[in-house]
This record gives structure tokens, sequence and C-alpha cells, in this order.
């Protein structure tokens, strides 16, 4: 994606002023015992403390670019000192915990139940793996097929757990409008405890439990926790009840880390948190069907990030839960969900490397049919002037695989930049999946629908919907309309935001160790954006991937010192023969570790490039 515009972010110059003296405070405090210790000479010294003053006014700005200017905020933050809250503040908290307790005392039957993307089915099997450590023998999980029974609970699961004497089903990522069907499991004699994260209708189900954040009667204080975040609260809060020390639970970070990533949810507060202990686990010692993928991906010899679960780890999981299975296969899973949870519970290390490779095929042939559909979509919008010219895109094809329309949708927005849908046909039902551009609600262009559809959910960013055949075209005309009338026309033009303009000098170790305290990095806590202008390529630039679609350079300052340091342009060969040149260009990018083969250098992930033309 080419980004046509720039935006620098603005800053309160007097909360500016206040953070770089707080910052610049601690460092001198702490440099004061540095000193003591190594007693070093006022030359060094005066050095070290100038070095200093000059990063805590770069940190600083970017904080005050992020709307972060409480200086106490801002050190608790920089420190890694925020906490965990009370999972006992979720409403309905003690209720679900009391009714696990007589669940596993009575020796009752548990179905742990969840959707079947990344975010399920790491729920299921986080909560399928505590409850299993804790020595509970009569459990099952339950993943439901994308293509014959859809998202949530579903009627399948219901009757298959009455039939087998289950007493309590635990639902994740999904239920909060399941309202029907938990009476109707009622009647079966099936208890619910529902964890969702979605957003609640204004009748809760009736079930023994409801946890979700978002309920309005809810006062949690940190509403963007995943769908698995909300299991492992539920873990949490049973661990804490139960006398159990957290250090038991931490193990089950490197799923929700997974989750965290791969929901795309706010990496802020608490997910933050979360998302740190879980980076750990899953460097250090991730779970035997964590670390097949790890392996495959080529990940085990390097240190993994949150964008590796985003691009590599996640992917694969999820991809399990978008294949049909095949019908006239006796050994097939029930779903492909239930073979990625297969995967994320086995604890012998050559099963799930088995497991790993299945999900690894399937993952091959999700990205086959998802490059196939995407160039037919494409090709049907450029053969459609009218369309083109439209503010938002609903495209539907009954053709379409249901598993990866998402997929299509986000390919889709990195071509056109506007919000989309993408429909197929599933079970005599309309299905698809709303993607969204920053800044536009999404959720509430589908909601002004819902006289039209069947089910829908999601956030302000992602959506699905069901409706019947005949109600696709008002759909569309309703939606793009609704778009047409409600979004601001800039967020249509894709953006960056720069944190701050920075000299490549200013690239030094410390400061991108200082960088490394902000993260990890995610939606809401993204890594700085910084720009640099008049550079230039000295070195060997060249195209490099498959398709020779990504652009490698040594680029080089113009103002003295003359810095020179690696970048990698991704999806931009188009400036080439410029950069090649030596002419000068204005490079906006983020400051990220390169590792190959052992080493660690410093690289710059560039967002954008602008030839400078007429300086």
């Amino acid at each position: 994606m080419t980004y046509r515009a720039w935006n620098t972010k603005t800053v309160d110059r007097a909360a500016l002023k206040e953070l770089t003296a707080a910052i610049a405070q601690q460092n001198t405090e702490e440099l004061e015992y540095q000193n003591m210790d190594e007693e070093w000479s006022e030359e060094k010294y005066r050095s070290v403390l100038a070095a200093q003053q000059k990063e805590a006014g770069l940190l600083a700005g970017i904080l005050a670019a992020r709307g972060i200017t409480d200086p106490a905020e801002a050190l608790t933050l920089l420190a890694g000192e925020e906490e965990l809250s009370d999972p006992m503040l979720l409403t309905d908290m003690d209720k679900a915990c009391e009714r696990i307790l007589r669940a596993i005392d009575e020796g009752e039957t548990i179905v742990v139940f969840g959707d079947y993307d990344v975010d399920g089915c790491t729920a299921v099997a986080l909560v399928y793996k505590f409850l299993r450590q804790i020595g509970h023998k009569n459990l099952m999980f339950y993943i439901p097929d994308r293509y014959t029974e859809g998202y949530g609970i579903s009627i399948k699961g219901i009757d298959l757990a009455a039939r087998k004497g289950v007493g309590l089903i635990i639902a994740l990522d999904c239920g909060i409008k399941a309202t029907e069907k938990v009476v109707y499991a009622k009647t079966k004699g099936v208890d619910f405890i529902i964890c969702d994260h979605h957003l609640p209708a204004e009748e809760i189900p009736k079930a023994v439990a409801v946890l979700d954040p978002k309920r309005v009667d809810c006062s949690y204080p940190f509403g963007e926790l995943s769908g698995c975040g909300v299991g492992f609260k539920l873990v949490q809060a049973y661990a804490q009840k139960n006398r159990m020390p957290f250090e038991q639970i931490l193990p089950l970070l490197d799923l929700l880390v997974v989750s965290i990533a791969s929901d795309i949810v706010p990496l802020v507060g608490e997910n933050r948190i979360l998302a740190y202990f879980g980076l750990k686990n899953l460097n250090r010692e991730p779970s035997k069907g964590l670390l097949s993928i790890i392996k495959i991906c080529g990940l085990d010899k390097h240190n993994i990030t949150i964008d590796d679960i985003v691009f590599k780890i996640g992917p694969r999981i999820n991809a399990a839960g978008r294949m049909r299975m095949d019908e006239n296969d006796e050994n097939a899973s029930p779903s492909g969900g239930h073979a990625a949870v297969e995967l994320l519970i086995e604890g012998n290390e050559s099963i799930a490397e088995e497991f790993g490779s299945v999900i690894d095929a399937y993952n091959q042939d999700r990205k086959s049919i998802d490059r196939s559909v995407t160039q037919e979509a494409h090709d049907y919008i450029e053969g459609n002037p009218e369309m083109k010219a439209l503010k938002s895109t609903v495209i539907y094809n009954p053709r379409w695989m249901k598993g990866i329309v998402g997929i299509v949708a986000s390919r889709l927005i990195e071509t056109y930049y506007r919000p989309t849908v993408v429909l197929t046909m599933s079970n005599g039902f309309v299905t698809g999946s709303a993607r969204s551009v920053p800044g536009f609600d999404l959720y509430q262009a589908v909601e002004s629908c819902s006289d039209l559809l069947e089910n829908f959910g999601g956030h302000m960013y992602a959506a699905g919907l069901t409706m019947r055949p005949e109600n696709v075209g008002e759909f569309t005309r309703r939606f793009n309309a609704y778009v047409e009338e409600n979004i601001d026309p800039q967020m249509l033009v894709p953006q960056v935001d720069i944190d701050s303009e920075l000299l490549f000098s200013d690239i030094t170790p410390a400061f991108r160790k200082d960088l490394n305290r902000f993260q990890p990095f995610g939606p809401g806590n993204t890594a700085p954006v910084f720009a640099t202008c008049g550079v230039s390529n000295h070195g060997d630039a060249k195209l490099v991937g498959m398709e020779c679609e990504h652009l490698r350079m040594d680029l080089m300052q113009r103002q003295k010192p003359n810095t020179k340091i690696q970048a990698i342009a991704f999806q931009q060969p188009t400036h080439y023969e410029w950069v090649r040149s030596g002419r000068p260009i204005d490079v906006c990018y983020q400051i990220v570790e390169n590792h190959y083969r052992g080493t660690v250098t410093t690289q710059l992930r560039i967002k954008d490039i602008k030839p400078v033309l007429n300086r």
C-alpha cells in the first residue's frame, strides 16, 4: 500500500516538557547509582548524561503522541509495572466459579465449547488444559464446523452434549447472543457458562453465568479482552478462589498471546501485560502444539514477536477452521477447528509434530484458494466502473469458500481502501465477512441493516453476517448508502501517522533499548513510526522476494554524521530505479531487529517512500 498522506502527530508542548523532565529525572537518579558503582570520570558522566537527556526528549515525544501525558502513567508504562485486574470484578464470575467447582466435585462431564477461529481454538485449549491440569477427567471439547453449523453455539453441539449426559458447557468466544439456544439447552438438562467479548444484545442469555466485559452492568476496568482473555480470567478466578499460586497458570499464557495477537484486540492495558508474559513463554518453553507450528514456520531459532504470530503462527491455526473436512474420510476430525485444538492440547512432541504438519497443509491449501478468489474479486471490481467508483465494496459470489471471505475482504482493502463486505453462499443462506478502514465503525454500518439479517456480530473493524439470498440486493444498496452518508472522506485516503522526525544518528543502541520498553507492539500500541528526510541509497539496492516484490537498500542520511543503515520496503518495488540511482528520498519507517543466522542487526522497515523532486 502506498500512503498518500503523512501525518506527524501533534503533541501538547506543556505535557511534552513535563514528561521530558520526569523521564530525565528518573534517568539521572539511575545514572547516579551506576556512577557510584563504577566510579566514572567526570567526562564520561557528562557525556552519558547528555545522551540520556536527548533520549528522554525522544521518549517523551513518543508518549505524548500516543496521548500519554501523565508522568506517573508514563513512568509506570516504561517500567513495565502495570498490574492485572481482579477477575472477580467480572459480573457473574462468582457464579461461574461455584458452578465449575460443583461440576468437579460431582464428577460431571464438562464440555469446553468455542468458535473455530484462532481466538476460539486457543480459548478452548487454554480452559481444557487447565481443567485437565487440576485433575478433572470427565472432559470434552467441541468446535462447530464452519460449513454445517456456522458460528457460535450450535443445536448439534447441544444435542451431542445431552446424549452424552453432559451437565455443563463452558462456551468461549461466542454465546453472548445465544439466548434461545441457552434456553433450549436448559430443556435438555445442560447448563451454560458463557465467556465472550463481543457486544451483547439488549437481552443477556439466561445462563448460569455470562462473563463479558462489554456487559453494561459489568464494572470490570478493562473492556478489550479477547475471547481467550475472558477464558483466562475465568481460570485465574478459579485458581484464586482455590488458593492456587498464579505461577501454576502462567504456562497457559503462550496460548493467550496467540489469541491476543491474532484477534487484533488493542495491545494496551491488561492485554499488553498478558501478551508480554505470553511472549516470554512462547520464546522460552512453548507448549508442544505451538512448538510444532513454531518449527514449521522456521521461528525456533528466532525471537518470536507479535508480528510473527499475526503473519505466521495465527494463520496456520486459523486455516484449520477455514477448511472443509472430507465427509468421506473416516479418520477426519469432526471439524477443522477440532483438529486445531487437538494440536494445541497435545503433550507428546512427536504426535504434535504430526498434527502440525496437517495444520500446515490446511494453510497451504487456504493460501492457494484465497489468492485465486482475491484475483476473481479484483477482476470483477475492475470490470465494473460504477462499483469501483463507490466509497465501499459489497461483492457476492455463491461459489467462494466461506472460510476465506474474511481474508479476501482484507486483501481488497489493501487495494481499494474502503469498507468491504465479501459474501458467499452456505447452507442455503448468504454469509460473509466485513472489514473496515481506520476510523470507520463497521459494526454500526452492518447494524443499520439488521432487519435484513438473520444474524450478525463483530466490532468496529470486523464483522460477520448472515442473510437470506433475496436480501442481498437491498443489503448492498443500504450498506453502500450508509457508508456514503457517514464516512469522512479522509478515512478513504491511506494515511500513516508519524510519531516524530528522526536523524539516523539518533538510532543508538540505547535508543533502541528504550523503544523496546513500549513492547509488545500491536493495535492501540503500534510500533513508533519515524520520518527521515533527504536520505539516499549508498550500497546495493535490490529487488528481493519470490516475485521481486520487496525493495532492500542501504540508506544514508546527508546530515553529519553520515550514518548508514539497512532498510527493507515490503511490497514497494515501484521506486527501485529511483532509489538505485542514489537520488534523494524521504522515508517513514519503523525500527526493527533483523535476526539472520544468529546475528542481530538494526533494520528500518520502510512504511512509505517519497522521491524528493524539487528540494
